[in-house]
């Protein structure tokens, strides 16, 4: 089995019945640790510094990251920035979103962008698709992103009730599953990403996953790891707003799936369809940026600004079938569906 099975059966795993009392407490680590922030070099924009840091994960190890800073005293709007796992992509990393952070912050907005564990120097893909460490990986991306929460809300200059999260294919399900259990976010951009393992794994592509696997195997390992469900995460959420964005070149995010992800929010929400592949595109970016210009009531920038952010490249699919590997960590519901679609980026997720 591959590596793209392994992912795909963590995926698998997020579906189980489990009951939602207390499945944050998954995430619990100790707040009152030291960040133990450490900075390696500064570079300057105009006015924006980008910092290049790194925090002690409660995990274990160091979270590389760029914190984008903007002149002035604040107080700052704030946004968490959670890029795709495209393997052979160049951005697959936390450079994904740096020129949409510099060009937020002269607007006011302070930006974290990380580097998640898969994309860390030294990571190596377990192949047994019955293994565990994918769900390590899971886990410990979103106590990495929380601990970001608390390295960007304990600075003086960040309003604390102004914060967002922006999250691309894997990491969309990883803000899905901080949206019900970290309650500090205020808005949220999921993009491409899976939000329900628990209706994917409903669906034609999901049974056939299950049957590949073996059905004793894999309802064995869903009913151990089925809390990781993003679904049941987002349908908790309050206090807060989402933008779902979806291109409509990915076969497997079909309208009628997206619905049903968006039927699990219970706040206000908006859902958008580009003609675009898994990167999306310009006017995606444009919509993306109002909406937290918006929602952290800030000025959005200026037209001619966001023109001129390059777009997000989409390389050609390494797999034979046309899958990229990493895609398939690209979200925790991460990839029933990408095994699905051969020849298709849509299973993209990265």
């Amino acid at each position: 089995m591959n590596t793209l099975s392994a992912l795909l059966l963590v995926a698998a795993a997020m579906t189980s019945s489990a009951h939602g009392q207390g499945q944050a407490g998954h995430f619990d680590y100790d707040f009152g640790a030291p960040l133990d922030i450490q900075e390696s070099g500064v570079e300057h924009r105009g006015g924006v510094a980008i910092h290049d840091i790194s925090y002690a994960s409660p995990k274990g190890g160091r979270v590389p990251a760029y914190l984008v800073v903007p002149e002035g005293r604040g107080p700052f709007a704030a946004v968490i920035w959670g890029h795709w796992y495209w393997s052979n992509s160049a951005l697959r990393n936390r450079k994904e979103f740096l020129d949409e952070a510099v060009a937020l912050a002269p607007s006011g907005v302070v930006s974290l962008l990380t580097d998640g564990p898969i994309a860390r120097p030294g990571h190596v893909a377990d192949k047994n698709p019955l293994s565990q460490a994918p769900v390590a990986d899971l886990i410990q991306q979103v106590v990495d992103s929380r601990r970001g929460a608390d390295l960007l809300l304990a600075r003086s200059d960040v309003d604390r009730h102004r914060l967002a999260y922006v999250g691309h294919s894997y990491n969309a399900a990883v803000g899905g599953i901080l949206s019900g259990a970290d309650k500090r976010f205020k808005a949220f951009v999921l993009m491409a990403g899976n939000l329900s393992d628990e209706q994917d794994d409903r669906s034609k592509e999901g049974e056939e996953f299950r049957q590949q696997i073996g059905p004793e195997a894999f309802d064995a390992f869903v009913a151990q790891y089925g809390w990781l469900d993003p679904g049941k995460f987002i349908s908790r959420a309050t206090g807060t707003t989402f933008l779902l964005q979806y291109g409509s070149q990915e076969e497997f995010f079909s309208q009628s799936r997206v619905s049903g992800y968006a039927s699990l929010i219970k706040v206000q929400k908006e859902v958008k369809f580009y003609d675009a592949p898994h990167a999306l595109n310009a006017q995606a970016r444009h919509d993306r940026l109002v909406f937290l210009a918006k929602h952290l009531k800030v000025r959005a920038p200026t037209e001619a600004v966001m023109r001129d952010i390059p777009d997000l490249f989409q390389p050609a699919d390494q797999d034979s079938r046309g899958l990229d590997g990493a895609r398939f960590a690209s979200s925790p519901s991460v990839n029933r569906s990408e095994a699905a679609r051969p020849g298709t980026e849509g299973k993209t997720r990265s």
